[in-house]
């Protein structure tokens, strides 16, 4: 499974987000600053996050963007699915026996693959929390820039 530009640009929207809109409204422009995501892209993204209830605009001089929920609340799973869709690799990971999907999948054995793949992305995703990603860029973002060696 491969994500898109929406749902890693989405994902970091998100973190800046909940990182710099705890005095407020953030404003789709700072947002924009911060990651180096066109304004009209960061707007087609907000919108669709929007849509799935995770954040809401204010508008007006301070408006921007705010999240709903705490960070805590919000899972990358839930960020991922509002801009990407369903994250199922293939869509026989999801069904059981289902023979209206495929002919073969009573006698199906890779079937348990794609479920055991299927099922790792989504206990993965959906226990990620917001929050932690915020907690995680403020450590990067104190850490000095230390060059490796050359040797």
């Amino acid at each position: 499974m491969k994500l898109s530009t929406k749902g890693r640009y989405g994902l970091r929207a998100m973190v800046d987000l909940a990182d710099h809109g705890e005095h407020g409204p953030v404003p789709i422009s700072s947002i924009s600053a911060r990651q180096d995501i066109t304004v009209s892209y960061l707007e087609q993204l907000l919108a669709k996050l929007r849509k799935a209830g995770l954040i809401k605009s204010v508008r007006g001089a301070q408006g921007g963007y705010e999240l709903t929920r705490n960070a805590k609340e919000i899972s990358v799973g839930d960020i991922l699915r509002a801009l990407e869709g369903d994250l199922t690799p293939v869509n026989c990971a999801e069904l059981t026996h289902d023979e209206k999907s495929c002919s073969g999948s009573k006698y199906c054995v890779t079937k348990f693959v794609w479920q055991r793949i299927n099922d790792s992305i989504q206990d993965t995703v959906n226990n990620i929390w917001l929050s932690e990603l915020v907690e995680d860029s403020r450590r990067i973002e104190q850490k000095p820039f230390v060059r490796e060696c050359e040797n």
